[in-house]
């Protein structure tokens, strides 16, 4: 069986947290570990601060957006922003590699991110923003949706 949400909220470093524990609390119901729950939390705060910090530089007027299909325990999920986007994905890729070093950015993000999740695709135009497309299928999961 399938299940899935979508939200969309502000571009605003407060609603990080609120991100992190919604998709949380929806792939709680499929059991996962608390290792794995952990690294979820993870990466979508990492793919979220991404897109308040580098996508729209901090400005508060932009939204985020992120969709989560849960199916026979792997998870598809996608955070997406419209911001200024990435100009090389690839160098962004890199681990250490940051756009804001003035910030004392780690430059760890997309490889924390990869290290998490099965799979990270990150589609990135300039000037009309970047979506990062993860899935992870998880170990020991339900598949029974309440």
């Amino acid at each position: 069986m399938k299940n899935e949400m979508f939200i969309e909220f502000s571009s605003v470093s407060e609603n990080e947290s609120f991100a992190r524990v919604t998709v949380a609390a929806f792939v709680a119901q499929l059991d996962p570990t608390m290792d794995e729950l952990t690294e979820i939390k993870t990466v979508v705060s990492e793919a979220v601060t991404n897109a308040i910090i580098h996508g729209y530089n901090n400005e508060p007027n932009h939204k985020i957006e992120i969709s989560c299909v849960l199916n026979d325990g792997e998870i598809d999920l996608v955070i997406k922003d419209f911001g200024i986007g990435i100009e090389d994905v690839n160098e962004a890729r890199q681990p250490l590699y940051t756009s804001k070093p003035d910030l004392e950015r780690s430059g760890m993000g997309f490889t924390i991110i990869e290290n998490f999740m099965d799979s990270v695709e990150v589609i990135s135009k300039p000037e009309v923003g970047t979506t990062v497309h993860m899935k992870k299928q998880l170990t020991n999961s339900k598949t029974v949706y309440n």
